[in-house]
């Protein structure tokens, strides 16, 4: 069977957990951060685990993950 293709775009913006959850960085802190509450910019720092819906789609892009 042939190697699978990891897809360029998901490697860069996502990695896996040893358990197997997908690790990301969180969303809305590009631009515009004088429209955001302060509550908004501190909750955006740092990176989450996506939702198991999202998680498994990612995952299909991540085959060696």
């Amino acid at each position: 069977m042939p190697k699978l293709k990891t897809k360029s775009g998901a490697k860069k913006r996502f990695k896996l957990t040893s358990t197997g959850k997908v690790k990301v960085a969180q969303a809305g802190k590009r631009h515009g951060m004088i429209k955001r509450t302060a509550k908004f910019i501190r909750k955006a720092r740092g990176t989450t685990v996506l939702a198991d819906q999202d998680a498994k789609i990612v995952k299909k892009f991540l085959p060696y993950g």
